[in-house]
């Protein structure tokens, strides 16, 4: 199970979708609009989204409106995106406190030569 949620908002995609529909229910057109992408693909994310119950779909005469299927996973992914950006500022941190040390190494053509 977990595999099967983890792969329905392992897109960046998915992701968009799922804090556009948190806004507000919106339908295929406006979703479309909002990510610039076509319509074809934002149905797709959405079928993989709604497969995995993270999302609605309600219709509306003629349209379907997409909403949040659990605000839950929200959550759950804002303490996601907190922990991966307290790491790559850590990896930063550890990077710029790095002092390059060129090294010597011995060529036999060309003796010593530094990196």
């Amino acid at each position: 199970m977990h595999r099967y949620i983890c792969e329905g908002i392992g897109d960046a995609k998915r992701l968009r979708l799922l804090y556009l529909v948190a806004e507000c229910p919106r339908n295929v057109t406006e979703l479309t609009e909002l990510l610039d992408v076509t319509q074809p693909t934002v149905s797709h994310h959405l079928r993989v989204l709604r497969e995995r119950g993270l999302v609605n779909a309600e219709r509306d005469g003629t349209s379907i409106y997409y909403s949040l299927g659990d605000p839950r996973i929200l959550e759950a992914m804002n303490i996601l995106r907190s922990f991966v950006a307290d790491k790559i500022q850590e990896a930063g941190s550890k990077i710029s406190c790095y002092k390059f040390q060129p090294r010597i190494f011995t060529n036999p053509r060309h003796g010593s030569e530094s990196v």
